[in-house]
Order: structure tokens, then C-alpha cells, then sequence
């Protein structure tokens, strides 16, 4: 198996946490090609505090940028271009968790979008929805705009307090399974939690 692409729905809904539970279950590689902002703690050194997982890898980011902002605007406020082709999979001997950046459709560079890389992985793609007002609506959008380039699609994972009749409607209208209820738990995550959570992945 050669891993999972890890989307969100928007910023914010715990696509790092997921991508390390997945790192963990998988004994996985990690890698998030862009970070844009948080460079104090990055989102890769978030995943090596979350993993036990001794076959776990965190691999280096392509890019890392100053600015929390897209990485296209973050890029262009350094002067500096991202180029497709340093984003392309590295060679690994072992499946491979990616994290984007953003939700699908945020521009990484020039006519670049995080879809269009996700086009380039081929890794089935894991949706990672959060429950807030609007987000059945950010779920289905995500969905639809992935499903619209032919990415072939894992399932779903919620994050945070359970909200019954909206995970009803999304599984019910995508069709798609739901790999992981993951609760909302006390920060900062720990270890422990990780090794709980992991283990319950519906893969």
C-alpha cells in the first residue's frame, strides 16, 4: 500500500492530527511538502511528538515559508517561486502519509493548486470534516471538487463534538464510509491518545 493524501475541509479541523494517527497505525512515513507559518512548531514536529510508532519517519518539508497565509501568497512574500516538481512523492520504502496544506483547492503556487498535486500523488485521499455551522456544506463542496478530478477517495473522518444528523447527511449524500469518529480531546494531545485513536481506524 503506498499511503493516504490527508485533506480538510478548510484550516483548522485537525488534518495534522489525523495524518499522524495514520502515520501511526501505518508505521507510515510522514510528510507535509509545504509549511506556511508556525515554523516555532511545525506541524511535522507536532506529528513526531504525537508517534510511537518506531517505523514512523518524518520526512523534511519541500518548503517552508514565514507567512500563515497560502502558500502561493507566502512563497511570493519571500520572492521566492514554489515549483511543482519538488513536490512530487519521495522514494520510500514504506507507505507514505501527506498532509496538505489547506483545504483542496488552495493555491500552492502559479497555477497550482493543492488538487492538482494530489492529482500528481495518486494516493487515495482521506477527508478530514469538522463539525461547525457550514461544515456540511464544506464537507460535500471538498468531496465533490475531488471527486471531479477522479481522486479516488478513502472515506471521512470527524473531528471534534459529535454532531449526529450532520455525519447522517454527509455519509449519506457522498456515499462515502467513515473511517474515524475521532473525539475532541484534552490538548495537548497525548501519546496515549494516539495509540487509542489510531487503533480504531477503519481501515
Amino acid at each position: 500500500m503506498r499511503g493516504y493524501a490527508i485533506a480538510g475541509i478548510g484550516t483548522g479541523v485537525g488534518k495534522t492530527l489525523v495524518a499522524a494517527l495514520f502515520a501511526e497505525r501505518l508505521g507510515a512515513a510522514y510528510w507535509k511538502p509545504v509549511q506556511a507559518g508556525g515554523l516555532a512548531h511545525t506541524d511535522a514536529m507536532e506529528a513526531r511528538r504525537l508517534v510511537t510508532n518506531e517505523r514512523v519517519r518524518i520526512l523534511p518539508e519541500a518548503y517552508r515559508l514565514q507567512a500563515a497565509m497560502s502558500p502561493h501568497a507566502a512563497a511570493a512574500r519571500e520572492g521566492r517561486t514554489l515549483k511543482r516538481a519538488r513536490l512530487q512523492l519521495p522514494g520510500i520504502d514504506r507507505p507514505l502519509v501527506v498532509e496538505s496544506a489547506g483545504g483542496v483547492h488552495v493555491p500552492v503556487a502559479k497555477d497550482v493548486l493543492n488538487t492538482d498535486l494530489m492529482e500528481d500523488w495518486g494516493l487515495p485521499v482521506v477527508v478530514v470534516a469538522s463539525y461547525y455551522l457550514g461544515s456540511i456544506n464544506h464537507t460535500l463542496l471538498t468531496v465533490e471538487a475531488l471527486r471531479a478530478r477522479g481522486l479516488p477517495l478513502a472515506g471521512i473522518v470527524f473531528s471534534g463534538e459529535p454532531n449526529p444528523d450532520s455525519r447522517s447527511v454527509i455519509l449519506e449524500v457522498t456515499g462515502l464510509s467513515c473511517l474515524l469518529d475521532l473525539p475532541a480531546l484534552p490538548r495537548p494531545v497525548s501519546r496515549k491518545q494516539v495509540r487509542i485513536q489510531a487503533a480504531r481506524i477503519a481501515l
